[in-house]
């Protein structure tokens, strides 16, 4: 199995559920939302595209000559045609911007609409959302995704949800085109919290295979070996496996969950827990590890990269 197949294949994928062609304006052409817009778009919908940045959606537009879309110059112009509106944006400013804001999708967007939204931000602003939604008589899901950009290309992201059943009955066959796994958490909100609980158990087994790889390179061991022997036992992980050959390389550049956006779900993670009277020591350590990877230079490259920061140094 090549790495590629193991970073994408689902353990159990959500069954496919027939849905008819839509009016979808969709907001956030970055590594995760290219990819799905994309997928959208061989699934016959309908896309009208905003991005912030305008070169994206012409880089974009380069990358599938074979989708036609209509572009807007505003989140509201998207949304007023749109049977559904979908968002994969920054962070907890950028989300209220372009929903909530004088020219947002909100102001436009019909009674009976859907909204969706990927990015990953707070519980709080998921909820907000949810509450002008249901005033607005709009359908709202609060949706963050795993599966890193590879996930994204293929299309068998997982995605949390937080909304009513209605709402997520809506859309999941929407999101059936780049999702195998969609998991309805519970209300607004519910969604963000479970992305925040995922990446803490990620940050932490991306530390542990990092430092167990070092001991293995200090040790001059044979990696593959090593590899081999560990990989099919307790310690085995998606880390493990997607990212071992890796960072045995030195190769963090050209794939994967960017240490910048582990931060900023860290930051989330923490923020919820200190709200709740709760304090997660080994996460705001590890948060402090991949800032000093960030000061290194590697803001841009995976997570694995945490590894930079543990020296090597074997025996003499």
């Amino acid at each position: 199995m090549t790495e590629t197949q193991r970073e994408t294949m689902p353990e159990s994928p959500t069954p496919a559920v027939p849905v008819a062609p839509v009016r979808i304006g969709f907001i956030g052409l970055g590594v995760m939302g290219g990819p799905i817009a994309r997928h959208l778009g061989h699934a016959g919908h309908t896309l009208t595209l905003y991005n912030r940045t305008p070169a994206r959606i012409r880089r974009w537009r380069e990358a599938n000559p074979d989708i036609r879309v209509r572009v807007v110059n505003s989140p509201a112009d998207l949304a007023e045609d749109a049977d559904v509106v979908i968002t994969c944006v920054g962070n907890d400013d950028d989300i209220a911007e372009v929903v909530l804001g004088p020219q947002g999708v909100f102001t436009t967007l019909k009674r009976s609409g859907l909204f969706i939204d990927h990015t990953t931000v707070s519980a709080r602003i998921a909820r907000q959302i949810a509450v002008e939604a249901r005033d607005k008589e709009v359908k709202c899901v609060d949706a963050p995704m795993t599966g890193a950009q590879a996930g994204a290309e293929a299309g068998t992201l997982t995605l949390m949800c937080g909304g009513r059943a209605d709402a997520l009955a809506a859309a999941t066959p929407i999101m059936q085109a780049y999702a195998r796994r969609i998991v309805h958490i519970g209300k607004a909100g519910t969604g963000q919290a479970t992305k925040m609980v995922n990446q803490i158990a990620l940050a932490g087994v991306t530390a542990g295979v990092a430092e167990a790889l070092r001991l293995a390179q200090a040790e001059h061991l044979d990696l593959e070996k090593v590899f081999e022997a560990i990989s099919h036992g307790a310690a085995q992980s998606w880390q493990m496996d997607n990212r071992w050959h890796s960072m045995a390389e030195d190769r963090y550049d050209d794939f994967g969950f960017a240490i910048d956006w582990m931060r900023k779900d860290l930051g989330l993670a923490l923020e919820e827990g200190r709200g709740l009277g709760l304090s997660f020591p080994v996460t705001a350590l590890l948060d402090q590890l991949f800032a000093d990877v960030q000061a290194m230079g590697g803001g841009r490259q995976d997570t694995s990269a945490i590894i930079r920061r543990l020296p090597k140094r074997g025996r003499r």
